[in-house]
């Protein structure tokens, strides 16, 4: 994806990176039915989206508001070629990684079984049932709480929409939080499908 109205970051920013997504998921649905104990959860988090960066640069374009990091989305342009194979083998780094700092953390094996458990909610398969390979996929969309309401939001989301009309390719996401239906569905978003799977929490996922 190729846009000159946000700030692309690389593996330099993953620190400014695995802080915003710290904060903005800290009370998101899902991983509060991951890992219930709050404090554990703030200790987790960290390390959990740690391992998720070295996926996210290997497979993912990371666009943030500005230098500073307010704001991030993080895309996959499903239309441009990319090797199976090696998509294959980084994510199988990320799945041991992931399970090594799952049971580090939490020697008890029960945040391990959650996250095996809700396997289904933590990968975006539900895409398959799309039909359509041109397309951007929003893997996060993330601002911090306290710059919320400035337009941010707006600015990342309207860059990623105007490269996926240029380019005449449909874009996806998946989102925990009922409450931001809506405000996909203002971004012209509809509701595809939604999945629920042995937790109380929903997985929305959303075409445009």
């Amino acid at each position: 994806m190729k846009t000159d109205q946000l700030v692309k970051l690389d593996r330099n920013d993953a620190e400014k990176l695995k802080a915003l997504l710290t904060e903005c998921f800290e009370e998101d649905p899902l991983y509060c039915q991951l890992i219930p104990q709050r404090e554990l959860r703030k200790k987790m988090l960290p390390d959990i989206f740690s391992c998720d960066l070295d996926d996210i640069f290997e497979n993912c374009e990371v666009y943030a508001d500005s230098k500073d990091v307010n704001g991030v989305i993080v895309v996959v342009d499903e239309s441009e070629p990319y090797s199976k194979l090696k998509y294959c083998y980084s994510s199988f780094l990320y799945v041991l990684k992931t399970m090594r700092t799952l049971i580090k953390d939490d020697t008890s094996l029960r945040t391990l079984w959650n996250f095996a458990k809700g396997r289904d909610y933590l990968n975006s398969a539900w895409t398959d049932d799309i039909e359509n390979d041109k397309r951007v996929h929003i893997e996060y969309f993330a601002v911090r709480p306290s710059m919320q309401g400035k337009g941010i939001a707006g600015k990342l989301m309207r860059s990623v929409l105007e490269y996926a009309d240029q380019n005449e390719l449909a874009t996806s996401l998946e989102t925990h939080n009922e409450k931001n239906v809506r405000i996909y569905e203002h971004y012209g978003f509809r509701l595809f499908e939604t999945v629920q799977k042995d937790f109380d929490v929903k997985q929305f996922c959303m075409v445009r």
